[in-house]
């Protein structure tokens, strides 16, 4: 063993990558590998008999069979998507064997178990009636899509976590449909005003990392936005030039785009990058652009180079951690008040998922209310039983949708779905593609060109939404922050959880308590076209072992928080890494976007209905919010329903 190889492993003990408690995928203790073992068809003695059958792949019948207490990667999860790719690849459905004739018939058949095809099953029965059969497929191992939940137990008690869908974003300005669904789910928004705990960290601030690999020096330093600038920079390990330029244009009141009128300076921004008009119209040094770099990675994925400055200035952040410079002395308006960032349930959004489905299934997760459903643990062996008129299949994945029936194309919807290495078929009167858009044209050859040309248009953005559970969070208590922005570091930024009772769950509130920490990470390729950059964040992300994701996460919080106590050996219980490789909806921001007349942009081309087979998903609204979730299910439906006989 080389003197290279000794560090390494001296450093691993140090970051504690030997623990025990370090788990690549648990399920309530048992190993399963990464979802191979499972997905695979390798179940083992108990399993199977627990299925009932011992022919048949139904892993959900396990009774230990529990997808949000698993740890390691998670998101889409190794497994959920090998057959996806092999038919993006090239390969025709035949090529995955023969498929087997169920002989099951349904109303409505969806793909995609996520809030839009959960929101789709809803509105069917609704306008149909609740004895309308329905089958709903996923090809993750859990519902929800990215409304996943995260349990940890650590500290003798549950601390809960969202795996994606972060929050109910605006919720008045949802449309009157997805909040009447919100209302018929028993959601009341204002609940949020006092489960929210806006006062917990309202004297724990925002510190700024500064990483040795960008910066010269690892240096974590508190007070950013509250320290004056030119004081809090004064303890950076930047150059004096770019701490005094950084202070400047956060600090001076400048029209940067003098003799333009308002209309004119919107124009203007929308067709430049933010890191354009810092450096080109606020005169800030390029040495300086490396601290404001990653400020657009949560919203956009892409880098400033990558995102017009309007969009900066309109969007800004809504964790409160940064702000945009430059943009004070150009006389806009102050902003419109907004909502405040407190509609959280303790899971994110999977809390309106499992609503969903306790509306469809009753038996599959147990309760009445917002409240309890926080704490309900989801029966998975309830989602798929013969006896119920609605049924959610896990672990399968669609590969063919076609038109079809004895009297004719259009009478009815086959749908041929891959599940425990087997091909099978069903039957619906109707299909709603509540899916990644992206991959419609492969599993609906039928499709015109055009439409499937526009489906592909739109290439989801990568993210990774990690979760670490902590022993205590102490540590950020002896800081005195809350959060912590890391422009140059793997993930850029942290922060302990929303701080959030409901129901019989109580946030842990005092620092000596279990914690949960929110990691980001956005892989992306700067100087790419947004849509180059989300596939090379995709293949990153994709050939990322957990191990190294673990060591990263060690490391990064080992040396951010070292000062306050912290050692990532002693005070990490867990690690949930939530890998989105197909992350947020495609949104149209980009400098490089065509210009499209109304009614033909590609969201609206690839989401028009195809006989008795409607399209839905945020996918379809080119906008990664729940509420664009449930529109187009709202939609999809509809037009379905309006169209053949």
């Amino acid at each position: 063993m080389d003197n290279r190889e000794e560090e390494n492993k001296r450093r691993d003990a140090e970051l504690g990558m030997n623990r025990e408690i370090t788990r690549r995928d648990f399920l309530n203790g048992v190993a399963v590998g990464t979802g191979a073992a499972l997905l695979g068809g390798a179940l083992s003695a108990q399993q199977l008999l627990a299925a009932g059958a011992l022919d048949e792949f139904a892993p959900e019948k396990a009774p230990d069979y529990y997808p949000p207490a698993r740890m390691g990667i998670r998101g889409n999860h190794d497994g959920s998507f090998a057959t996806a790719h092999r038919l993006r690849d090239g390969a025709s459905t035949d090529s995955f064997g023969d498929p087997i004739q169920t002989g099951e018939a349904y109303d409505l058949v969806v793909v995609g178990g996520g809030i839009s095809g959960l929101a789709a099953a809803y509105r069917f029965r609704q306008k149909t009636g609740n004895g309308a059969k329905i089958l709903i497929l996923d090809n993750h191992d859990d519902f929800g899509g990215h409304a996943k939940r995260n349990e940890f137990q650590t500290g003798g008690r549950m601390v809960l976590s969202y795996g994606g869908t972060q929050s109910i974003e605006s919720p008045g300005r949802y449309s009157a449909e997805a909040k009447t669904l919100l209302e018929e789910l028993g959601i009341d928004t204002q609940k949020f005003y006092k489960a929210y705990d806006t006062n917990l960290y309202a004297k724990r601030g925002t510190a700024a990392f500064f990483d040795k690999e960008t910066f010269g020096e690892d240096k974590l330093i508190p007070g950013m936005n509250t320290t004056p600038w030119a004081e809090f920079l004064g303890k950076a390990p930047l150059t004096d030039a770019v701490k005094k330029d950084i202070a400047r244009v956060y600090s001076e009141k400048v029209d940067y785009l003098p003799g333009l009128s308002h209309q004119e300076k919107v124009a203007a921004l929308r067709k430049m990058s933010y890191a354009e008009y810092l450096t080109k119209h606020c005169k800030l040094i390029p040495e300086a652009l490396p601290f404001f770099q990653t400020f657009t990675h949560d919203l956009f994925c892409v880098g400033i180079e990558g995102v017009p400055a309007y969009l900066c200035y309109e969007a800004g952040d809504d964790y409160g951690s940064f702000t945009y410079p430059g943009f004070d002395g150009l006389g806009f308006p102050e902003h419109e008040k907004e909502e405040p960032y407190i509609f959280h349930f303790p899971d994110g959004n999977a809390s309106i998922a499992r609503l969903l489905v306790r509306s469809l299934l009753p038996d599959a997760m147990p309760g009445n209310s917002m409240e309890d459903v926080v704490t309900a643990k989801a029966n998975y062996a309830k989602l798929d039983e013969a006896e119920s008129a609605v049924r959610i299949r896990l672990n399968s994945t669609a590969v063919n949708v076609k038109h079809g029936g004895a009297k004719g194309a259009g009478q009815e919807v086959e749908v041929c779905y891959r599940r425990g290495g087997k091909l099978h078929v069903v039957k619906g009167k109707y299909c709603v593609l509540a899916c990644y858009n992206v991959m419609i044209p492969y599993i609906c050859p039928e499709l015109p060109g055009a439409q499937k040309e526009a489906l592909s248009y739109l290439v989801k953005a990568p993210l990774v939404y990690t979760h670490v559970a902590l022993r205590n969070w102490s540590s950020f208590a002896n800081l005195g922050i809350h959060q912590v922005v890391a422009p140059g570091s793997y993930h850029t930024y942290t922060a302990l959880d929303f701080p959030v009772s409901l129901g019989k769950y109580e946030f842990p509130a005092k620092p000596e308590e279990p914690a949960v920490l929110f990691m980001l990470r956005t892989p992306c390729k700067p100087g790419l076209p947004v849509r180059d950059q989300n596939r090379a964040g995709r293949y990153e992300l994709l050939q990322t072992p957990y191990a190294q994701f673990e060591r990263n996460i060690r490391d990064q919080l080992g040396r951010m928080l070292s000062s306050g106590g912290f050692d990532p050996a002693r005070d990490i219980e867990g690690i949930i890494v939530n890998r989105w490789a197909h992350g947020y909806a495609f949104t149209p921001f980009g400098l490089d976007l065509p210009d499209w007349k109304p009614g033909e942009e590609p969201w609206v081309v690839g989401r028009k209905p195809f006989g008795r087979i409607g399209i839905a998903n945020s996918d379809a609204g080119a906008s990664a919010y729940t509420d664009a979730a449930i529109d187009q299910a709202y939609r999809a439906v509809n037009e379905i329903l309006s169209g053949p006989a």
